[in-house]
């Protein structure tokens, strides 16, 4: 059951950042063009505009259209660590097939008009399984092919590393200005998504099943919601994840508003694993929005966490424990509102008991504290339009004045930095923050930790009971790396569909 809120467009942006400049990030459509203005442009400036300059608007839409995004299932040269690029020399293992089978099951209700597939074996493949009896033709197209790597393709690891070293260096650390053969691969990759989106949106359709893969997806996610290379491995694809996009036609005409309504939502729990782009993750931050509260409805107030959960909300809250099992949660950081503590306190049982099953254990202990700064309902309050917005619709959040965000996200920036020392506790090698809050709260932290601005608060989408998991390969003091957003699949018969609207079913 999701929702789509909305992007301010690209002309919209441009204008701002004539009128009052912040830090924004889009996608390129000219690498001279870009290459020009980074040598005249200080550090500063250039992180202040982010290439936004030379970025094109999409296509314009006649009706809503929701996009789902599916990338492969595990190939055998995922499986032997080889680099892959844009290759066609692998092809689904036995868990690649169980995954795109797992991934459509999650999508079997979903009545999509078409699919797009890269012409890779591994992705074709992935969507022959997930497409099943549907009688429409899947419909490849060559710009869905993964990142072309040229030289490093075929290689494992570690010859890439031995044969290329610096290049191969870079590859790793600052992918959007790598070099082979004299291509930038990454920027290459961002033209080709900006193209596909354009096909895409073009086509005469309302519901939209695209399988690819990994950094092609990436690039997709990316360049839909505004954000530029710099962004590469920082909204993980794993295998056969799923991503949910949402386009919705302005009454003005031009660009349409865009809502990532979901990422990575994979065949597998989203925290069994403790690495990150290929890399061993020791911190992360989980973000826990609370479930149902009591005398909630569909017309309610949507700022209910000061009420006690309902019967829905409670269940919710043990699914989320029962997830959390996977991890050693060593502090749940929570807004003192009444529903907040309540799942706070679910989280906390259920961990404090995980390694009691014998009668003389002792049970583990989980730091319990409470955060003034993730409070924020009062001041979405403060809105004069408040009432008028159903809990969760479409655009509530970009709907409040804009000084009502501006508190908002003054207030989550505080609280991110908290967060953050939070997890800085060099006393545990490995450490796993949980922060239990409202939707809104959770948009504005992910805004944080990706370098955005309030503008971009529309741009996503949280359900209630849903969790977020960031990681940081680099330690806190590095760059986030979001695994999945709005994550509903362990409420299990009490989840969120994957595809479909709180607000009109027929949307799509």
């Amino acid at each position: 059951m999701l929702s789509f809120s909305v992007l301010p467009s690209l002309v919209y942006h441009n204008r701002l950042l004539i009128q009052a400049p912040f830090a924004v990030r889009s996608s390129l459509s000219s690498i001279p063009q870009v290459e020009e203005y980074k040598a005249s442009k200080s550090t500063a400036e250039r992180e202040l505009s982010s290439e936004l300059y030379s970025a094109v608007p999409f296509p314009q839409i006649r009706a809503a259209k929701r996009v789902v995004l599916v990338r492969h299932g595990q190939s055998t040269w995922n499986e032997e660590g080889r680099i892959q690029g844009s290759s066609d020399f692998s092809v689904l293992t036995k868990k690649g097939e169980s995954q795109a089978e797992t991934s459509r099951q999650m999508l079997i209700d979903d009545s999509f008009d078409v699919c797009f597939s890269s012409p890779l074996i591994r992705s074709k493949r992935t969507a022959e399984i997930i497409w099943g009896n549907r009688e429409e033709e899947i419909l490849t197209d060559s710009d869905l092919r993964e990142i072309d790597l040229y030289s490093f393709q075929g290689l494992l690891k570690h010859e890439g590393k031995a044969k290329f070293g610096p290049a191969y260096r870079q590859w790793q650390v600052d992918a959007a200005n790598f070099n082979i053969d004299g291509h930038y691969p990454v920027r290459e990759l961002w033209t080709r998504a900006r193209s596909c989106w354009s096909k895409i949106l073009a086509h005469d359709s309302r519901s939209v099943l695209v399988v690819a893969h990994n950094a092609v997806n990436q690039a997709l996610v990316a360049t839909a919601i505004g954000l530029g290379t710099e962004y590469f491995r920082i909204l993980l694809q794993s295998n056969c994840g799923v991503s949910v996009l949402d386009f919705t036609p302005r009454a003005e005409g031009g660009s349409p508003q865009i809502c990532l309504n979901r990422l990575n939502q994979t065949p597998n729990s989203p925290v069994a694993t403790g690495s990150s782009v290929g890399r061993k993750t020791s911190k992360r931050i989980v973000l826990v929005c609370y479930g149902s509260t009591q005398g909630e409805t569909q017309a309610s107030f949507p700022y209910s966490a000061d009420r006690p959960l309902n019967m829905l909300g409670i269940i919710q809250s043990q699914k989320t424990a029962e997830l959390l099992l996977d991890l050693k949660v060593s502090s749940i950081v929570s807004s003192p509102k009444n529903a907040c503590v309540e799942t706070a306190n679910a989280i906390s049982r259920v961990q404090e008991a995980a390694d009691c099953l014998g009668a003389d254990c002792v049970p583990r202990y989980v730091d319990m504290k409470q955060l003034d700064d993730l409070d924020i309902e009062d001041i979405l309050q403060q809105s004069k339009d408040a009432l008028e917005f159903p809990s969760l619709q479409p655009g509530w959040l970009r709907e409040f004045e804009d000084e009502v965000v501006l508190k908002l996200w003054s207030q989550s920036g505080k609280a991110w930095e908290s967060l953050l020392g939070e997890l800085s506790d060099e006393s545990e090698a490995e450490k796993t923050v949980v922060v239990v809050g409202h939707p809104a709260v959770h948009i504005s932290l992910m805004g944080h930790c990706l370098n955005l601005t309030k503008e971009w608060m529309g741009s996503f989408h949280l359900d209630a009971g849903s969790i977020c998991v960031i990681d940081f390969p680099d330690g806190p003091t590095g760059r986030g790396v979001i695994r999945c957003i709005n994550y509903t699949a362990h409420l299990g018969r009490w989840s969120i569909p994957i595809t479909r609207s709180t607000v009109d079913d027929e949307e799509f």
